[in-house]
């Protein structure tokens, strides 16, 4: 019997995917982690303190990686612990399916890709509707840290670099949880366009300032947040994913500043360093 723990770091968006199916993410150092064991019997348990946890996206995950045979004939215990607030566009889906993938990967197929264990978490992601497009751009800096430009809908990566780690994200965290219509995207798909080809160029900030000025007129968010984090110091400010939060990008001497400003706003604010390390899974 095995017993082996995977840990997966969160992500920002830089360009949302929803309006074109292309996105840019950066990686941030909030974690998950996946402790899986297998015994005697069958069957999924997932225990967690997190009561939002999709079980469906879980269950989904690991019929991906394990056969149906072995799923027969082994008990597969998954202990979930994350640091990464649920349903606020900080990436918590594909970290958590990225890492009960990893994980269920080293016991029942080690000599798995990469590439394989990231689809394996997407295409869970899109069956148990837990995201419209996959999110495979998320996916890429969860998995892989660093910057990630990509294109969801072939599910490739067009540029990849690592992170500045003098910088870090402050992230506004709402008490209010309302989004607006994400569909309604699409109406600035032109907007997110160009700021994927911004990204794409190593542009990130300008991409980002673009994006957060987009997805905050659509997603119930004032759009002069953007621009007073941008007056007061950050390099870079936006909507995460969907939303609701907004992730500001910055210096560390500017950390203060920003924190005023999401001071006027009901919430709470996460600081987080930007990360560079890929995912890693051992025997425990």
């Amino acid at each position: 019997m095995a017993k082996v723990k995977a840990t997966v770091h969160g992500a920002v968006s830089l360009v949302n995917a929803i309006a074109t199916q292309k996105g840019a993410t950066l990686g941030i150092e909030l974690k998950v982690e996946a402790l899986v064991e297998t015994s005697s019997g069958r069957g999924i348990i997932i225990e967690s303190d997190n009561k939002m946890l999709s079980s469906r996206l879980i269950n989904k995950t690991v019929e991906k990686i394990v056969s149906k045979k072995d799923l027969e004939q082994n008990k597969i215990s998954i202990r979930l612990d994350s640091e990464i607030p649920t349903g606020y566009g900080l990436k918590s889906s594909s970290a958590i399916s990225s890492a009960v993938a990893l994980a269920c990967a080293k016991i029942f197929r080690p000599k798995i890709t990469d590439q394989q264990i990231l689809l394996a978490g997407v295409d869970a992601s899109i069956e148990s509707k837990v995201s419209i497009t996959g999110a495979y751009d998320d996916a890429c800096s969860c998995y892989y840290g660093g910057f990630n430009v990509t294109d969801n809908a072939k599910k490739r990566r067009i540029h990849f670099e690592k992170g500045p780690s003098n910088l870090i994200a402050v992230i506004f965290i709402p008490k209010n949880r309302k989004r607006g219509k994400v569909k309604n995207l699409k109406v600035l798909s032109a907007v997110f366009d160009n700021a994927w080809k911004l990204a794409k160029k190593s542009n990130y900030w300008e991409a980002m300032i673009i994006n957060g000025l987009a997805t905050a007129s659509i997603l119930n968010s004032d759009p002069k947040i953007i621009t007073n984090l941008i007056e007061k110091g950050a390099l870079a400010a936006s909507v995460s994913g969907n939303g609701p939060s907004i992730a500001a990008i910055v210096k560390k001497e500017n950390e203060a500043n920003i924190k005023k400003i999401f001071a006027t706003l009901e919430g709470n604010v996460l600081v987080s360093k930007i990360n560079n390390k890929k995912a890693e899974v051992y025997e425990v």
